[in-house]
């Protein structure tokens, strides 16, 4: 009876443990259900929270799922802007990093204004900044700036004029102001100076070519391409073409010499120069002298090829500007030493009869009387004069001149059937033999404006010069001394205010235009009269 009872009170109690179970399953799962519920948004609070509160570094799991940081990668306010000195700040140089020379990720530390690599730990950005506590540094590439070592992006307007200097950028109607300008611009420093009348920075001896760059700066149709970058931004040039860095670098140069914003009164043409030696492959050089007349005509086929410009006029704004074209006649002259009958067989074969080829012409080359061999009574040489008009004869198409060679003679004249808008003139000075380099001294007399081209050209041809023949010099290129030890200075006439200036190197003076007929000429650019010029002046 016992066990009976025991059994049937043990089958109720297992009874009442299931029940009680089924009652724990069942609340367990709404519990479970609820807080599922519960859970999902939990998790989503959760994942928000912790972005919030994690530093948004880009290897971070919910940056790679695309998430987007809540935390501020960037900010409006930081504390270090003030330590930024402009003063020292330097953008004209090479972008290359002061420790490891690297080109790639550089960063300017905009406080002491040198160059670093990298950004994260341990680059020598980084490391620059906690040695030196200099904490705001620019991206050059990217125009970024950023505060080391907390590694955020700033955003402050401030900075504007900072990127500006950096990359001047022009739009159309300021290109159009800069032609009839007068206003004088403040640098930083306080140092008052005209837009385009910019001294450049001699390294060693390139002051041959930063005459050039001067003078092709005040280029008005060159000039107005190179403000205006996406002009040949779009440019495409064959993969490993390093010539393109040319016309990337003169853009920039251009830009920089007229920029109204700068932070110092003189630009620094060295990226410009550097891209010159690499694509003459060191044919001209910075740490040596060496002649503007050659490098001229290398600077414009370089430029126009670079373009991708091809024989045709309208294919780069190079040949737009400068070329033009001309008649060559030429005759062979028969050798002395032949006989009778030999003589009148040449003759009669054609091979010296007069022939005519179609030339076209980026510049002309004319040549100077010899100088005297004899002294005057002081003892000092005679130094001799002679008119442009007269060494400009050359091309009347009826001066004929005799041009030796190893093998024959020849006679030639020269006709030019079309002039371009801006006619540059190469005066041949200096003189080269098997032992050393003459210089001809001679002083070229010369107008500085209304000089007429259109005498040496026929009626027929003038004719066709719709917009005249009627020039103005623009830029005068002065060699100085002996060929060896001798320095090169520019003229250039500012079209705004209408004043000649004279530029050595950094050092820039007003001229007075009756000055500079008085120089040794060596090269020469003419602009052509427009005929709101000729409307104005009567």
């Amino acid at each position: 009876h016992f066990y009976k009872r025991f059994n049937i009170m043990a089958s109720e109690d297992s009874k009442q443990d299931s029940v009680d179970e089924k009652d724990d399953i069942v609340k367990s799962e709404s519990e479970f259900k609820v807080n599922d519920q519960n859970g999902k948004v939990d998790t989503k609070d959760d994942l928000k929270r912790s972005i919030g509160e994690n530093d948004s570094d880009e290897e971070s799991p919910s940056y790679k799922q695309g998430i987007k940081h809540p935390k501020m990668e960037f900010t409006h306010h930081c504390p270090y802007l003030d330590t930024i000195d402009r003063g020292v700040l330097d953008f004209d140089f090479e972008k290359l990093c002061s420790v490891s020379l690297s080109r790639i990720n550089v960063y300017a530390c905009l406080i002491c204004g040198k160059y670093f690599q990298g950004r994260g730990n341990n680059t020598h950005a980084y490391t620059h900044s906690v040695s030196e506590n200099h904490r705001v540094f620019l991206n050059l590439e990217t125009k970024k700036f950023y505060c080391l070592p907390d590694n955020y992006e700033v955003i402050d307007a401030s900075l504007g004029d900072i990127l500006y200097v950096l990359n001047p950028t022009f739009t159309p109607e300021l290109i159009k102001k800069l032609e009839t300008s007068t206003r004088e611009a403040r640098a930083y420093d306080g140092t008052k100076y005209t837009p385009g009348v910019v001294g450049l920075n001699n390294i060693k001896a390139n002051d041959y070519l930063n005459v050039i760059l001067q003078a092709m700066s005040h280029v008005e149709g060159l000039r107005n391409y190179f403000l205006d970058e996406t002009n040949y931004k779009g440019i495409v040039r064959p993969p490993g073409d390093q010539s393109f860095l040319l016309v990337t670098r003169f853009g920039e140069l251009i830009r920089k010499l007229w920029n109204t914003k700068n932070f110092k009164a003189h630009v620094s043409p060295h990226e410009m120069l550097q891209a010159v030696v690499l694509c003459s492959k060191k044919k001209f050089q910075i740490t040596s002298q060496g002649d503007s007349g050659q490098f001229l005509p290398w600077f414009l086929n370089s430029l126009h090829l670079a373009l991708g410009g091809t024989k045709k006029r309208s294919s780069s704004v190079i040949y737009k500007n400068f070329l033009g074209s001309m008649k060559i006649h030429s005759k062979k002259i028969l050798p002395t030493d032949l006989d009778g009958f030999r003589a009148l067989e040449a003759q009669q074969s054609g091979e010296y009869e007069w022939k005519v080829e179609e030339s076209p012409f980026l510049f002309l080359t004319s040549e100077l009387p010899p100088p005297p061999l004899f002294k005057d009574e002081f003892h000092e040489n005679i130094i001799p004069q002679v008119s442009l008009y007269n060494i400009l004869s050359k091309f009347n198409g009826v001066t004929e001149k005799e041009y030796k060679t190893y093998k024959d003679n020849f006679l030639k004249r020269f006709e030019i059937t079309r002039l371009p808008r801006f006619i540059i003139l190469y005066i041949k000075r200096f003189t080269k033999n098997t032992f050393f380099v003459e210089k001809n001294p001679t002083i070229v007399n010369f107008p500085v404006s209304h000089i007429e081209f259109g005498d040496l050209l026929t009626e027929e041809v003038r004719a066709k010069h719709k917009d005249g023949t009627t020039y103005d010099l623009m830029a005068n290129v002065v060699h100085d001394g002996s060929p060896e030890n001798g320095s090169y200075k520019v003229h250039v006439l500012h079209k705004g205010s209408g004043k000649w200036y004279e530029m050595t190197d950094l050092y820039v003076t007003e001229i007075l235009p009756q000055m500079i007929t008085l120089t040794e000429a060596y090269v020469q650019i003419y602009e052509r009269r427009g005929a709101e010029e000729e409307k104005m002046e009567t």
